[in-house]
């Protein structure tokens, strides 16, 4: 079956809506709390796999308003007092990501893990210091090396997911 232009070019437009749409459905997923005990409530960052596969691939199709829009859904979401914070990382990291595209972009997923493990940890750095000074106190570091180390250890999952829309609904676009 043949399709006119004017349903070609609709099916595409809306398929240019994935980034954002599977950038916040991560950000929904991403406060879906893992009850482990002798922890605090902890869970992947998912929008971070989102935000960190989109800015390689397609940035085109995830402007900074759409990473912020995530963030501050993530903050309401997890009910933080500190809302904004996750936006702002999420923006910074899609900036510091854009100059370095071309070293993740065809590259094999260990490279791309690597980066990712690189991207997680100073993000995880960032929001501790910036969630302690807003806190006026230092907090305990163990729950988020933790989110970072489920984080890290979940981006294979994310990843793929991400990878096989992309393929499916992004290949024509």
């Amino acid at each position: 079956m043949r399709l006119t232009l004017l349903e070609r070019e609709s099916g595409l437009a809306v398929n240019k809506l994935f980034p954002l749409m599977t950038t916040l459905l991560f950000a929904v997923v991403s406060v879906v709390p893992l009850h482990i005990p002798g922890f605090a409530v902890v869970t992947p960052a998912f929008t971070l796999m989102a935000v960190f596969h989109w800015t390689i691939y397609r940035s085109d199709l995830l402007p900074p308003l759409a990473v912020f829009v995530a963030g501050l859904l993530v903050d309401f979401l997890n009910g933080t007092p500190y809302v904004g914070t996750t936006a702002l990382t999420l923006l910074l990291v899609r900036q510091v990501l854009l100059l370095l595209r071309q070293v993740f972009a065809d590259r094999l997923f260990p490279v791309l893990w690597s980066g990712f493990l690189l991207t997680a940890t100073v993000v995880t750095a960032f929001e501790w210091a910036l969630i302690s000074a807003l806190h006026g106190g230092m907090l305990s570091t163990r729950p988020f090396i933790f989110e970072a180390v489920l984080t890290v250890a979940s981006f294979p999952v994310g990843s793929y997911v991400l990878a096989q829309i992309q393929r499916t609904f992004l290949s024509r676009v």
